[in-house]
């Protein structure tokens, strides 16, 4: 692998990283707009539910494609190409003219976003050394809670000033713009077995999916990130209500302490790859059950909170540890993998995670109104950390390679 200068190195991971925070802005744009688009569609709960979810479903759809695409053909066009698309969705929501031409705009934006993630990652090898990889690709999944902290602070205030249909028009301009200055400062650095390629490996010699197929390791982290992403997307949609009807809070008050808990997330996925590999080398899955224990163990306390201050802090540990799994399971196979499967390998760990976004919102709706309390919600968020103790505990990260280098 030829090295690239560093300066090369660092300015391709800030636009990354800030690509990562620009696409979480534009997914929370549906969110902080659902008010209007509710009022102006005569739409109810269930729909827009309905309309958070088809995003959900095509951006998990997307994840292992998208990373098989970015070892195929290299990580720089795949990269600027879901920007693209993306924010040309981003932009047609502002057309959308009844329920059913919005859930078709938002399922085709997931797909459109859903190859960023293994695409940014494969980047991230491309770019670092192998060594580097586990440290950077955490410390560039920390921009996942990064951008959900500074969402509001842009989308709202664009909302209110332009209305949420030219709000959407001017954040997907932005993404365009953005997806030409990537094109402009991030170099083509090949595909595996070009010459001059950033990654060395033999074309005629990958079958990077049927032997990532047959990797019981893939399939474990796929699980375990299921369960604690249920966590992640349960407490991310349905929180606010939680503290408005369960707790009594008004919303001003949720507005301010909602975020917190994206600190705390923040900082322990930016550390997450450091840790797992200076304390945890061949031993990550004791990581992953600990921090998948801890991570239940907070969520109960969280619950049994008396005061919103506990509740928050709780809520805030909880984020920490369940975040130190996120950084573990996608960190783990750029440390594993060989170079030309790491896209494919991480669209596998990913479509776990993202289909919990899915599964979790619904399932939680659905114990909630049967129940008429979050409390059996709780349980079920509880049980999904639980499964993820299981399954780590079932993994073996102490053989030297999961597939054999080529030649």
């Amino acid at each position: 692998m030829t090295e690239l200068p560093r300066r090369t190195s660092v300015v391709a991971f800030v636009l990354l990283y800030l690509a990562y925070c620009i696409s979480y802005v534009d997914r929370a744009a549906i969110s902080l707009a659902l008010a209007q688009i509710g009022k102006d569609f005569n739409l109810q709960a269930a729909d827009l539910g309905i309309v958070i979810s088809a995003f959900f479903l095509g951006y998990a759809a997307m994840q292992v494609p998208g990373g098989w695409l970015s070892d195929r053909f290299g990580s720089k066009y795949v990269v600027i190409i879901t920007i693209v698309m993306w924010s040309l969705f981003t932009a047609f929501t502002s057309l959308a003219w009844s329920l059913t031409s919005l859930i078709a705009i938002r399922f085709i934006f997931g797909i459109a976003e859903g190859g960023f993630p293994p695409a940014s990652i494969r980047a991230v090898a491309e770019v670092f050394k192998k060594d580097s990889r586990p440290k950077m690709s955490a410390l560039l999944l920390s921009s996942n809670y990064a951008g959900s902290m500074v969402a509001p602070l842009i989308m709202a205030p664009l909302i209110l000033w332009l209305g949420w249909r030219h709000a959407f028009n001017t954040i997907g301009i932005a993404g365009i713009v953005f997806a030409v200055a990537y094109f402009v400062f991030v170099p083509y650095l090949g595909r595996p077995g070009e010459p001059g390629a950033g990654v060395a490996a033999k074309a005629e010699n990958r079958a990077p999916m049927r032997e990532l197929m047959k990797t019981p390791l893939l399939w474990q982290l796929m699980v375990v990130w299921f369960g604690l992403s249920c966590v992640n997307k349960g407490l991310d949609s349905w929180m606010p209500l939680y503290l408005l009807q369960q707790r009594g809070l008004d919303l001003k008050t949720v507005g301010v302490v909602a975020p917190i808990p994206f600190v705390m997330a923040t900082i322990a996925t930016a550390m997450g790859g450091w840790v797992m590999t200076t304390f945890f080398a061949e031993r990550e899955k004791y990581l992953l059950i600990g921090a998948s224990a801890l991570t239940g163990i907070f969520l109960y306390a969280m619950y049994k909170a008396e005061t919103i201050a506990m509740l928050i802090t709780y809520q805030s540990v909880v984020y920490f540890f369940k975040s130190f799994v996120l950084a573990s399971v996608i960190a783990l196979p750029t440390k594993l993998l060989r170079d030309d499967q790491i896209g494919s390998g991480i669209g596998m760990v990913n479509l776990g995670g993202q289909s919990a976004g899915f599964v979790a919102p619904v399932a939680i709706g659905f114990i909630v109104t049967g129940t008429g309390s979050f409390d059996a919600a709780f349980g079920f968020l509880v049980a999904m950390t639980a499964l993820s103790v299981v399954v780590a505990a079932t993994i073996n990260t102490a053989e030297p390679k999961l597939a054999p280098q080529t030649a």
